[in-house]
Protein backbone atom coordinates (compact mmCIF):
# COMPACT_ATOMS: atom_id res chain seq x y z
CA UNK A 1 0.00 0.00 0.00
CA UNK A 2 1.14 3.67 -1.06
CA UNK A 3 1.83 5.72 2.26
CA UNK A 4 2.34 9.19 2.69
CA UNK A 5 6.10 9.17 3.12
CA UNK A 6 5.94 7.31 -0.25
CA UNK A 7 4.13 10.26 -2.14
CA UNK A 8 6.93 12.33 -0.22
CA UNK A 9 9.69 11.00 -1.48
CA UNK A 10 8.71 10.76 -5.05
CA UNK A 11 7.38 14.11 -5.30
CA UNK A 12 10.79 15.11 -3.32
CA UNK A 13 9.02 17.63 -0.63
CA UNK A 14 8.58 16.98 3.33
CA UNK A 15 5.83 14.25 4.87
CA UNK A 16 4.59 17.76 6.15
CA UNK A 17 4.12 18.75 2.89
CA UNK A 18 1.88 16.40 1.58
CA UNK A 19 0.33 16.41 4.75
CA UNK A 20 -0.78 19.95 3.59
CA UNK A 21 -1.81 19.13 0.48
CA UNK A 22 -4.16 16.96 1.56
CA UNK A 23 -6.04 18.28 4.28
CA UNK A 24 -4.96 22.63 3.82
CA UNK A 25 -4.15 23.11 0.34
CA UNK A 26 -4.05 26.84 0.65
CA UNK A 27 -1.30 26.81 2.95
CA UNK A 28 0.67 25.24 -0.22
CA UNK A 29 2.68 27.10 -3.02
CA UNK A 30 0.42 25.96 -5.80
CA UNK A 31 3.24 24.63 -8.13
CA UNK A 32 4.23 22.26 -4.92
CA UNK A 33 0.30 21.47 -4.80
CA UNK A 34 0.07 20.38 -8.17
CA UNK A 35 3.87 18.34 -7.91
CA UNK A 36 2.68 16.37 -5.51
CA UNK A 37 -0.90 15.63 -6.83
CA UNK A 38 0.99 14.60 -9.74
CA UNK A 39 2.97 12.29 -7.27
CA UNK A 40 -0.17 10.76 -5.96
CA UNK A 41 -1.94 9.77 -9.45
CA UNK A 42 0.93 7.88 -10.20
CA UNK A 43 1.76 6.76 -7.64
CA UNK A 44 -2.31 5.56 -6.97
CA UNK A 45 -2.30 6.79 -3.82
CA UNK A 46 -5.41 6.52 -1.60
CA UNK A 47 -5.65 8.55 1.84
CA UNK A 48 -6.82 6.75 4.66
CA UNK A 49 -9.95 8.98 5.76
CA UNK A 50 -10.81 7.03 9.22
CA UNK A 51 -7.60 7.41 10.32
CA UNK A 52 -7.51 10.85 9.41
CA UNK A 53 -10.69 11.67 11.33
CA UNK A 54 -9.56 9.86 14.47
CA UNK A 55 -6.84 11.69 14.49
CA UNK A 56 -8.94 15.27 14.61
CA UNK A 57 -11.23 13.49 17.04
CA UNK A 58 -14.46 13.41 14.91
CA UNK A 59 -15.90 10.83 12.68
CA UNK A 60 -18.79 11.06 9.97
CA UNK A 61 -20.12 7.41 11.49
CA UNK A 62 -23.27 7.07 13.53
CA UNK A 63 -23.19 3.55 15.37
CA UNK A 64 -26.60 2.37 15.60
CA UNK A 65 -27.23 -1.19 17.73
CA UNK A 66 -30.55 -2.49 17.17
CA UNK A 67 -31.76 -5.89 19.08
CA UNK A 68 -32.33 -8.12 16.64
CA UNK A 69 -31.27 -7.61 13.48
CA UNK A 70 -32.98 -10.43 12.23
CA UNK A 71 -36.02 -8.45 12.98
CA UNK A 72 -37.58 -6.68 9.67
CA UNK A 73 -38.62 -3.47 12.03
CA UNK A 74 -35.53 -3.62 12.84
CA UNK A 75 -34.28 -3.52 9.28
CA UNK A 76 -36.65 -0.45 7.92
CA UNK A 77 -35.12 1.32 11.20
CA UNK A 78 -32.12 1.31 9.38
CA UNK A 79 -32.84 1.80 6.02
CA UNK A 80 -34.63 5.35 7.31
CA UNK A 81 -31.52 6.14 9.56
CA UNK A 82 -28.94 5.52 6.38
CA UNK A 83 -31.13 7.26 4.10
CA UNK A 84 -31.13 10.51 6.73
CA UNK A 85 -27.59 10.09 7.64
CA UNK A 86 -26.38 10.44 3.85
CA UNK A 87 -28.57 13.44 3.32
CA UNK A 88 -26.08 14.59 5.66
CA UNK A 89 -22.76 13.09 4.85
CA UNK A 90 -22.80 10.33 7.43
CA UNK A 91 -22.64 6.67 7.29
CA UNK A 92 -24.30 4.34 9.81
CA UNK A 93 -22.40 1.39 11.27
CA UNK A 94 -24.62 -0.93 12.25
CA UNK A 95 -24.62 -3.80 15.39
CA UNK A 96 -27.16 -6.27 16.83
CA UNK A 97 -26.75 -6.84 20.32
CA UNK A 98 -29.08 -9.97 19.66
CA UNK A 99 -31.21 -8.74 23.04
CA UNK A 100 -27.59 -9.35 25.11
CA UNK A 101 -26.20 -6.63 27.20
CA UNK A 102 -22.79 -7.96 27.28
CA UNK A 103 -22.86 -8.00 23.06
CA UNK A 104 -24.24 -4.31 23.54
CA UNK A 105 -21.53 -2.84 26.01
CA UNK A 106 -18.92 -4.78 23.14
CA UNK A 107 -20.61 -2.57 20.75
CA UNK A 108 -20.64 0.64 23.04
CA UNK A 109 -16.70 -0.09 23.15
CA UNK A 110 -15.95 -0.09 19.95
CA UNK A 111 -17.80 2.68 18.99
CA UNK A 112 -16.32 4.37 21.62
CA UNK A 113 -12.96 3.73 20.29
CA UNK A 114 -14.01 4.44 17.09
CA UNK A 115 -14.92 8.32 17.59
CA UNK A 116 -18.02 7.85 16.17
CA UNK A 117 -20.14 10.92 15.78
CA UNK A 118 -22.80 9.80 17.86
CA UNK A 119 -24.56 6.50 19.06
CA UNK A 120 -28.64 5.66 18.16
CA UNK A 121 -29.76 2.57 20.65
CA UNK A 122 -32.48 0.17 21.53
CA UNK A 123 -31.27 -0.72 24.92
CA UNK A 124 -31.55 -4.56 25.83
CA UNK A 125 -32.37 -3.15 29.41
CA UNK A 126 -30.44 -0.10 30.94
CA UNK A 127 -27.71 1.93 29.34
CA UNK A 128 -28.25 4.84 30.62
CA UNK A 129 -25.13 4.87 32.47
CA UNK A 130 -23.06 4.23 30.14
CA UNK A 131 -24.49 6.15 27.73
CA UNK A 132 -23.88 9.22 29.92
CA UNK A 133 -19.83 8.35 30.28
CA UNK A 134 -20.22 7.98 26.31
CA UNK A 135 -21.52 11.75 26.36
CA UNK A 136 -18.64 12.83 28.56
CA UNK A 137 -16.04 12.12 25.98
CA UNK A 138 -18.57 13.81 23.54
CA UNK A 139 -20.09 11.31 21.96
CA UNK A 140 -24.19 11.73 22.14
CA UNK A 141 -27.06 9.63 22.04
CA UNK A 142 -30.42 8.35 21.28
CA UNK A 143 -32.89 6.03 22.24
CA UNK A 144 -34.61 4.72 19.21
CA UNK A 145 -38.19 2.64 19.96
CA UNK A 146 -37.43 3.63 23.47
CA UNK A 147 -39.33 6.33 25.45
CA UNK A 148 -37.13 7.86 27.79
CA UNK A 149 -37.99 10.87 29.75
CA UNK A 150 -34.26 11.80 30.47
CA UNK A 151 -33.26 15.21 29.94
CA UNK A 152 -29.77 14.01 28.79
CA UNK A 153 -31.36 11.86 26.25
CA UNK A 154 -33.40 12.25 23.22
CA UNK A 155 -35.38 9.83 22.50
CA UNK A 156 -38.05 8.67 19.47
CA UNK A 157 -40.36 5.72 19.67
CA UNK A 158 -44.03 4.76 19.55
CA UNK A 159 -46.43 4.71 22.36
CA UNK A 160 -46.04 1.19 22.85
CA UNK A 161 -48.67 1.44 26.48
CA UNK A 162 -51.38 2.83 23.66
CA UNK A 163 -50.24 -0.01 21.14
CA UNK A 164 -51.14 -2.87 23.98
CA UNK A 165 -54.37 -0.80 24.51
CA UNK A 166 -54.85 -0.67 20.93
CA UNK A 167 -54.76 -4.75 20.38
CA UNK A 168 -56.12 -5.91 23.40
CA UNK A 169 -59.28 -4.12 22.75
CA UNK A 170 -59.34 -5.05 19.14
CA UNK A 171 -59.62 -8.52 20.40
CA UNK A 172 -62.27 -7.50 22.97
CA UNK A 173 -64.05 -5.72 20.46
CA UNK A 174 -64.43 -9.21 18.46
CA UNK A 175 -65.88 -10.59 21.35
CA UNK A 176 -62.79 -12.42 22.96
CA UNK A 177 -62.55 -12.96 26.86
CA UNK A 178 -59.80 -15.49 27.55
CA UNK A 179 -56.56 -12.90 26.57
CA UNK A 180 -52.42 -14.03 26.81
CA UNK A 181 -49.94 -11.91 25.46
CA UNK A 182 -47.08 -13.70 24.42
CA UNK A 183 -43.22 -12.46 24.37
CA UNK A 184 -40.32 -11.54 26.05
CA UNK A 185 -37.53 -11.67 28.01
CA UNK A 186 -39.84 -9.54 30.71
CA UNK A 187 -37.03 -7.18 31.00
CA UNK A 188 -37.59 -5.03 27.38
CA UNK A 189 -38.77 -2.36 27.65
CA UNK A 190 -40.99 -2.71 24.86
CA UNK A 191 -42.96 -5.67 26.25
CA UNK A 192 -43.34 -4.52 30.06
CA UNK A 193 -45.38 -1.71 28.08
CA UNK A 194 -47.35 -3.10 25.64
CA UNK A 195 -47.98 -5.57 28.82
CA UNK A 196 -49.34 -2.86 30.75
CA UNK A 197 -51.61 -1.54 27.81
CA UNK A 198 -53.19 -4.60 27.48
CA UNK A 199 -53.72 -5.42 31.18
CA UNK A 200 -55.06 -1.71 31.37
CA UNK A 201 -57.85 -2.34 28.40
CA UNK A 202 -58.74 -5.45 29.41
CA UNK A 203 -59.61 -4.30 33.50
CA UNK A 204 -61.86 -1.61 32.14
CA UNK A 205 -63.80 -4.89 30.71
CA UNK A 206 -63.69 -6.68 33.74
CA UNK A 207 -61.06 -9.47 32.10
CA UNK A 208 -57.27 -9.89 32.65
CA UNK A 209 -54.53 -10.98 30.27
CA UNK A 210 -52.08 -14.05 30.78
CA UNK A 211 -48.54 -13.40 30.36
CA UNK A 212 -46.48 -16.20 28.70
CA UNK A 213 -43.18 -15.82 28.79
CA UNK A 214 -40.70 -16.71 25.63
CA UNK A 215 -36.90 -16.05 25.59
CA UNK A 216 -37.12 -13.89 22.79
CA UNK A 217 -39.19 -12.24 19.99
CA UNK A 218 -38.38 -14.97 17.22
CA UNK A 219 -40.41 -17.08 15.26
CA UNK A 220 -38.58 -20.15 17.02
CA UNK A 221 -39.83 -18.71 20.12
CA UNK A 222 -43.30 -18.46 18.21
CA UNK A 223 -43.68 -21.81 17.51
CA UNK A 224 -42.41 -23.03 21.18
CA UNK A 225 -45.30 -20.78 22.93
CA UNK A 226 -47.59 -22.28 20.27
CA UNK A 227 -46.62 -25.61 21.42
CA UNK A 228 -46.87 -24.99 25.07
CA UNK A 229 -50.11 -23.64 24.38
CA UNK A 230 -51.92 -26.65 22.34
CA UNK A 231 -50.37 -29.37 24.93
CA UNK A 232 -53.47 -27.14 27.24
CA UNK A 233 -56.40 -28.96 26.89
CA UNK A 234 -59.54 -26.39 24.66
CA UNK A 235 -60.88 -24.99 27.57
CA UNK A 236 -57.63 -23.94 29.24
CA UNK A 237 -56.83 -22.07 25.79
CA UNK A 238 -56.59 -18.56 25.66
CA UNK A 239 -59.17 -17.54 22.76
CA UNK A 240 -57.14 -14.36 21.33
CA UNK A 241 -53.40 -14.58 21.53
CA UNK A 242 -51.70 -10.43 21.58
CA UNK A 243 -47.77 -11.09 20.60
CA UNK A 244 -45.49 -8.74 21.50
CA UNK A 245 -44.24 -8.82 17.55
CA UNK A 246 -44.75 -10.07 14.71
CA UNK A 247 -42.02 -12.78 14.05
CA UNK A 248 -43.66 -14.29 17.59
CA UNK A 249 -47.21 -13.92 15.95
CA UNK A 250 -45.70 -15.76 12.67
CA UNK A 251 -44.17 -18.63 14.66
CA UNK A 252 -47.06 -18.69 16.56
CA UNK A 253 -49.52 -18.92 13.74
CA UNK A 254 -47.80 -21.80 12.33
CA UNK A 255 -47.74 -23.75 15.51
CA UNK A 256 -51.66 -23.37 16.00
CA UNK A 257 -52.82 -24.10 12.57
CA UNK A 258 -50.48 -26.99 11.85
CA UNK A 259 -52.12 -29.64 13.44
CA UNK A 260 -55.41 -28.93 12.29
CA UNK A 261 -56.85 -28.69 15.24
CA UNK A 262 -56.95 -24.66 16.00
CA UNK A 263 -58.80 -22.53 13.86
CA UNK A 264 -57.50 -18.80 13.43
CA UNK A 265 -59.43 -17.08 14.44
CA UNK A 266 -62.50 -18.77 15.17
CA UNK A 267 -61.01 -20.89 18.24
CA UNK A 268 -58.06 -18.30 18.79
CA UNK A 269 -57.89 -14.74 17.71
CA UNK A 270 -54.10 -13.56 16.52
CA UNK A 271 -52.85 -10.01 16.44
CA UNK A 272 -48.88 -8.84 16.45
CA UNK A 273 -46.79 -5.38 16.87
CA UNK A 274 -44.97 -3.77 14.56
CA UNK A 275 -46.84 -5.22 10.87
CA UNK A 276 -43.59 -5.80 9.08
CA UNK A 277 -43.88 -6.96 5.22
CA UNK A 278 -44.68 -10.61 6.34
CA UNK A 279 -47.40 -9.99 8.17
CA UNK A 280 -49.99 -8.99 5.14
CA UNK A 281 -48.18 -11.80 3.62
CA UNK A 282 -48.85 -15.08 5.96
CA UNK A 283 -51.26 -17.82 5.11
CA UNK A 284 -53.81 -16.36 6.93
CA UNK A 285 -52.98 -12.65 7.25
CA UNK A 286 -51.85 -11.32 10.03
CA UNK A 287 -53.54 -8.28 12.21
CA UNK A 288 -50.97 -6.19 13.40
CA UNK A 289 -50.17 -2.70 15.67
CA UNK A 290 -48.40 -0.55 12.90
CA UNK A 291 -45.25 1.47 13.73
CA UNK A 292 -43.51 3.52 11.53
CA UNK A 293 -40.15 1.85 11.34
CA UNK A 294 -38.43 3.68 8.65
CA UNK A 295 -39.60 7.38 10.25
CA UNK A 296 -38.48 6.06 13.62
CA UNK A 297 -34.72 5.87 11.93
CA UNK A 298 -34.76 9.11 10.13
CA UNK A 299 -36.06 11.01 13.02
CA UNK A 300 -33.42 9.45 15.44
CA UNK A 301 -30.58 10.95 12.98
CA UNK A 302 -32.28 14.37 13.30
CA UNK A 303 -32.05 14.19 17.06
CA UNK A 304 -28.87 13.29 16.99
CA UNK A 305 -27.77 16.16 14.81
CA UNK A 306 -29.98 18.10 16.19
CA UNK A 307 -31.57 19.00 12.32
CA UNK A 308 -34.53 21.25 13.98
CA UNK A 309 -34.70 19.59 16.72
CA UNK A 310 -33.59 20.78 20.31
CA UNK A 311 -30.92 18.72 22.20
CA UNK A 312 -33.23 17.28 24.68
CA UNK A 313 -37.04 16.21 22.31
CA UNK A 314 -38.50 13.08 22.91
CA UNK A 315 -40.33 12.33 19.63
CA UNK A 316 -43.19 9.56 20.57
CA UNK A 317 -45.19 8.70 17.72
CA UNK A 318 -49.04 6.64 17.68
CA UNK A 319 -49.33 3.03 16.71
CA UNK A 320 -52.11 2.06 14.35
CA UNK A 321 -54.20 -1.07 14.79
CA UNK A 322 -53.87 -3.02 11.10
CA UNK A 323 -56.97 -5.73 11.03
CA UNK A 324 -56.87 -8.51 9.42
CA UNK A 325 -58.13 -12.00 9.08
CA UNK A 326 -56.23 -13.60 12.01
CA UNK A 327 -58.73 -11.98 14.04
CA UNK A 328 -61.61 -10.92 11.80
CA UNK A 329 -61.50 -13.66 9.87
CA UNK A 330 -62.33 -14.48 5.88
Amino acid sequence: MVSVRDVAVDARVSVGTVSNVLNRPEKVAPDTVAKVHASIARLGFVRNDAARQLRAGRSKSIGLVVLDIRNPFFAEVVRGAEERAAEHGYSVLVANSDEKQQREATHLDLFEEQRVAGVLITPVEEALPRLERMREHGIPSVLVDRESHDSRFCSVAVDDVMGGRIAAAHLLDQGRRRLALVGGPAALRQVSDRLRGAQDAAAERGVGVEFIASDALSVEEGRRAGERILARGPADRPDAIFAANDLLALGLLQSLVMTGDVRVPDDIALIGYDDIDYAAAAVIPLSSVRQPAALIGSTAVDLLLGTDHPADEHVLFEPELVARASTQGA
